[in-house]
């Protein structure tokens, strides 16, 4: 595989790549990258034509050979990934994701999907994921099955990438009702899976969970004789 200096450590910034720090901070996944990534990238310069000088084996620092060689790991799946046709931010789900058993990994979140009536994987910091669950609390009576899949990332990126293949989305939240994916809290795919603020304004939201049996039973008042 042949990469241009800038290209391997810009897509290896860009996924947060570092099997010698914290492999699984990244940008995209939430992690605190932003700190360490402006210190490893003050070590290059670039030259005339905006390509990045390697340091020399003096000036590299200690965790730099594995860096490279997990970034050129990772961009293959990024690659790879584009190469079957999926897009930007999918393919690099993929490359998150690093090496895994995809039917193992798929069967898991079929299982997981099928496990309640409502169920939404997220992100515990991601302001979508947050809005999706104070938007369950304002329905009232929802009893939502909530997977993370940060906790931990080696397990949920593998994941997101499966659901990603599956519904054609891999933005968080991610949210199944009755088995379908309904999109997330103010995105989706479809005029079926909008997203579930969307539903909301169309009144379709209540009623799915309803069919689907998400909504906890409502107790009739119990008449209490004089």
């Amino acid at each position: 595989m042949k990469l241009s200096t800038t290209s391997l450590l810009s897509f290896a910034l860009l996924v947060g790549t570092n099997e010698a720090f914290a492999p699984s901070c990244s940008a995209f996944a939430g992690g605190p990258f932003a700190t360490t990534a402006q210190s490893k990238t003050s070590i290059f310069e670039s030259d005339s034509e905006g390509d990045a000088l390697l340091p020399t084996k003096e000036e590299a620092p200690p965790f730099y050979e594995k860096y490279v060689e997990a970034a050129k790991f990772r961009y293959g799946l990024f690659q790879k990934a584009q190469g079957e046709g999926y897009d930007f931010k999918q393919a690099t789900a993929c490359a998150l994701a690093g090496d895994y058993d995809q039917a193992a990994v798929k069967a898991k979140v079929e299982e997981l999907i099928q496990s309640a009536p409502c169920v939404m994987f997220t992100w515990e910091s991601s302001p979508s994921c947050k809005k999706a669950i104070e938007a369950f609390d304002k329905v009232g009576g929802v009893n939502v099955k909530i997977v993370r899949m940060d906790d931990p990332w080696d397990e949920g990126n593998p994941m997101r990438a499966e659901i990603g293949k599956m519904v054609g989305k891999s933005s968080v939240p991610m949210i199944f009702v009755g088995g379908e994916y309904v999109g997330g809290y103010d995105a989706g795919v479809s005029d079926d899976a909008p997203g579930i603020l969307d539903m909301a304004f169309k009144g379709t939201l209540r009623p799915k969970l309803e069919a689907a049996g998400a909504m906890e039973a409502v107790k009739e008042p119990v008449a209490v004789e004089a």
